[in-house]
This record gives C-alpha cells, structure tokens and sequence, in this order.
C-alpha cells in the first residue's frame, strides 16, 4: 500500500478516536449540569411562589383596608340612627347597612381564603429549599465525581493527541492538505473503505478501473461521487 495513503488511513483513525472523546465528555457532564438545571429549577419555583406569595398578601392588605373601611361605616350607621327623622331616612340607612355587612361578610371570606393560599405557597416554599439543601449537599460531590472522570478522559485524550501529533510530522502536506479539505465536510467518513466495488461513504458503487486502482493501493484514490478517499481493507485484498 502507498505510504502516503496509509498516513491519511491512520490519520483517519487517529481523528475518530478524537472525536470519540465529546461524547464521553458530554455523558460525563450530563449529570452535574442536570443537577444545576434541577437547582436552577428550584431556585425560579422559590422565587415565582415568593412573588405569587407578595401579591396574595398584597390583595389580603386591601380586602383588610376595606373591611376597616366598612366597619367605620357601620359604626357611623349606628350613630346615625339615632339621629333619624324620617321613615325614609331610615330605609336608607338601613339599606346602606345591610350592603356593607354582606361586603364584611365578602371581605372577611376572601381574606381566610387568601390565607389558605399563602400557607399554601409558604408551604411550597419551605419544601422546595429542603430539596435545595439536599440537592446543594449533593452537588459537591456530583462535582467531584465528574472531574474525576474527566481527569481520566482528558489523560487518554491527551495520549491521542500525541499520537497525531507524531503522525502529523511525518505525513504528506500535499496529502494532508487535501485529507483535511474532505474532512471539513466528511469530518469521520473522510477515508472509507471500499466493499463489494461500492464507496463506503456515499455507497455508490464505483467503476472497474477506480476499483483496480483502490484494491492495486498504489496512489491515493477518491470517490468518483463523493470525493471521499478510498481503501481496501488488507482482508478483502
């Protein structure tokens, strides 16, 4: 096999296992950055109810405000009374002392119901930072779990690395120029094989005489439709 096309083939491998190393990466991050998507959960749940929680409170003050405000009024109903000189004045007042007590009997009924809701949500509240403090205890941890794994996929990554490194050096520029023009847009397919005379990569078959010259391994040999570099694997020779 032609040197130059055993260093891009190598290269090739060498980028792969490269490559391999993001999703190993990601599955190692995956379960801090759950941990801190939880907490950052948790954390807009405390501040969403803290708010729905101030404006509760907000409408109590109001119903509690109104509900004094009636009852200065009745107070004043009473005195007036006394005061009284016609039977329509009467009926007057009296019907002005009927409406505010239903509007008592309204504001008194809407403020136990808003403090159903506030205990309600203070509840939530309280609940939701003692899964905070657990999840806060577990995430040094979690942490540190992960930075271990990634100590060891980095380690390995940096031995690949090297490798390449070391190939690099001893490969081809007009070749390597031109493998990682392919790679730009094959990224790991950039050198297939070929089987039963179809291109691997884009699985059109190919003609004879490109596929004399891929099993011959002479030269570097593209795909006639794709552009992908081609190679017989050393068993089907």
């Amino acid at each position: 096999m032609n040197q130059h096309l055993k260093q891009l083939i190598d290269l090739s491998h060498v980028d792969k296992e490269i490559d391999a190393f993001e999703p190993q990466i990601e599955e190692a991050n995956y379960k801090y950055e759950a941990a801190l998507a939880k907490k950052q959960s948790i954390d807009t749940d405390i501040e969403n109810l803290t708010n729905e929680i101030q404006a509760e409170e907000l409408k109590k003050q109001k119903n509690e405000l109104h509900l004094a405000e009636l009852s200065q009024k009745l107070e004043e109903n009473s005195r007036k009374s006394s005061e009284v000189k016609t039977e329509r004045e009467m009926k007057s007042l009296q019907l002005e002392e009927e409406i505010a007590k239903e509007q008592v009997s309204f504001a008194n009924e809407e403020i136990e119901r808003l403090d159903r809701v506030i205990d309600s949500k203070k509840e939530q509240v309280e609940a939701a930072k003692e899964s905070l403090k657990e999840l806060d205890a577990n995430l040094e941890s979690v942490k540190a779990d992960v930075d271990e794994k990634l100590k060891v996929i980095n380690e390995a990554r940096q031995e690949v690395f090297k490798k390449k490194e070391k190939l690099l050096s001893s490969v081809n520029q007009k070749g390597l120029t031109f493998y990682q023009k392919v790679r730009r847009w094959a990224k790991n397919t950039t050198v297939v094989t070929v089987e039963e005379q179809a291109c691997m990569g884009c699985h059109m078959l190919i003609n004879d005489k490109i596929y004399a010259d891929v099993i011959k391994g002479e030269e570097i040999t593209t795909c006639p439709h794709c552009g992908r570099i081609l190679y017989m694997e050393t068993t089907q020779e």
